[in-house]
């Protein structure tokens, strides 16, 4: 029998900057039915308004990636409602932008027609998909690796082309499980600064699943904690949200960055709830 997870009250309130990207309201997951059925989540509210930067942080099998893949649609929420721009989530959908630690790419195109792919899916006129793939390239900073294949691309390359063909959609959300999970520290820092440029130009709400609470503090505007898990006896649910509250760019080494970063291990190595 599984043990009820305390429903965690926020205390400090998403801000209102308008639509929101994402809601969750209630939600939980299943795997299984009847009394074999194990529970991963349960219970999650969470609000991100339009253009908000939002880490998911928190210990392994805690439900950060299962509740990732349940906004973007490739898994359906047992209970409760899941909404992207005010309409419920059903199935995977181009406003929807999912970058995965995987790169993904298609080895047989070069990084130009990587980028290209999904205009090219959506038929848009020949002329726009060569204005997006020359912006987003660009953007990313591979307008010199444009004609190079994935092979011959360093992982941060490669992981610089994904992220391009999933802004080249257009999407409104979107949602990083680990980008960066498996690259050197240099890399991982660069990209995360790449990224930040990236979302201050394009606006898109952002979901971001990580294990690193330096990365968490320094790309958020805030941090979900969430905890529990079917290996700690109760679904996983949250747990704490902090807001940051720091100007970009951010000084990893500053006092206020690592009072943040103890806040946050603390709320991981000692849930509240």
């Amino acid at each position: 029998m599984s043990v009820a997870a305390v429903p965690y009250e926020p205390a400090t309130p998403a801000p209102a900057t308008g639509i929101a990207g994402v809601e969750l309201s209630g939600v939980g997951k299943k795997y299984g039915q009847g009394e074999s059925a194990t529970e991963a989540l349960r219970g999650v509210e969470l609000t991100l308004p339009q253009g908000e930067f939002v880490s998911l942080i928190g210990a392994s099998g805690c439900g950060k990636s299962t509740l990732l893949r349940i906004v973007a649609g490739f898994e359906r929420a047992t209970s409760g409602s899941v909404k992207v721009r005010g309409k419920p989530v059903e199935r995977p959908g181009p406003e929807r932008g999912v970058v995965f630690q995987d790169y993904g790419l298609f080895p047989w195109l070069n990084v130009a027609d990587n980028v290209a792919y999904g205009p090219r899916q959506r038929r848009l006129p020949a002329a726009q998909v060569s204005s997006i793939v020359d912006r987003f390239v660009k953007m990313v900073g591979l307008d010199r690796f444009r004609d190079r294949f994935p092979h011959q691309l360093s992982g941060g390359m490669q992981q610089r082309v994904a992220i391009a063909r999933v802004l080249a959609n257009d999407p409104a959300v979107l949602l990083m499980d680990e980008p960066f999970g498996a690259l050197d520290s240099l890399t991982r820092q660069t990209l995360q600064e790449e990224l930040i440029r990236v979302w201050q130009e394009l606006s898109p709400t952002v979901m971001l699943v990580t294990h690193s609470v330096e990365e968490a503090v320094f790309l958020s505007d805030r941090v979900v904690v969430m905890g529990g898990g079917p290996t700690h006896g109760v679904p996983g649910h949250v747990t704490k949200v902090l807001d940051i509250g720091l100007a970009h760019p951010r000084d990893i080494t500053s006092p206020a960055f690592n009072d943040l970063k103890r806040e946050l291990l603390e709320a991981i190595h000692h849930p509240a709830h």
